[in-house]
């Protein structure tokens, strides 16, 4: 069978990349086609009902995103390939996060839409949340209410800690699983372990 040998990773098969990027590839492609798909009432409601629901989406939010991001860490640590892993878990963690920023946007501007200078949809509400991630700020989309401000600025920290804390995290557990494994003499293919990454 055909190997590769990459930086970090060491000889990979190439099976084992095509399927990496293929999962990493339909993960994303199935994250996005549910924001996409599942439906956003348009339901306005009074200040202190909105903001309490915003609060609760973004409490659920946070705890979803902490329970996948352990549970891919525990995956990373039991991978085969634990680099490998480790770049399907960031094409899982860093859309998720997103797309639940997106999702709290979309909710707070349907339940009234002078939250933002405009109404939003699917895609605005996803553009607006990468643009804040990315720290580019156009200025096209703006927060109008204090709520709106208040979530964007907790977004704006939590990208901080994603790619502070997170992506290291991710990375670190696939080192230190990697390193163990040299250390203990142990190559991917012994292990028996049947997944892609």
């Amino acid at each position: 069978m055909a190997t590769s040998s990459i930086a970090g990773i060491g000889d990979v098969e190439h099976r084992d990349l095509l399927a990496t990027v293929l999962r990493a590839t339909l993960s994303t492609g199935v994250l996005l086609a549910v924001y996409f798909l599942v439906p956003i009432g348009h339901r306005h409601q009074h200040n202190l009902a909105r903001d309490i629901g915003v609060m609760a989406r973004l409490g659920v939010a946070v705890a979803i995103f902490i329970a996948v991001l352990i549970f891919e860490i525990r995956g990373i640590a039991k991978a085969r390939h634990p680099m490998l892993r480790a770049g399907v878990a960031m094409a899982i963690v860093i859309p998720l996060f997103l797309i639940f920023f997106a999702w709290i946007y979309l909710n707070m501007s349907n339940s009234d839409t002078a939250t933002f200078n405009g109404p939003m949809s699917h895609m605005t509400a996803l553009y607006f949340t990468v643009t804040v991630f990315a720290t580019v700020g156009f200025g096209d989309i703006t927060p109008h209410t204090d709520l709106a401000r208040l979530v964007t600025t907790v977004q704006m920290m939590a990208d901080l800690a994603v790619l502070a804390i997170v992506v290291r995290l991710i990375f670190g557990v696939a080192s230190r699983s990697v390193e163990e494994r040299a250390a203990a003499g142990i190559g991917g293919d012994a292990l028996p372990d049947t997944e892609p990454g």
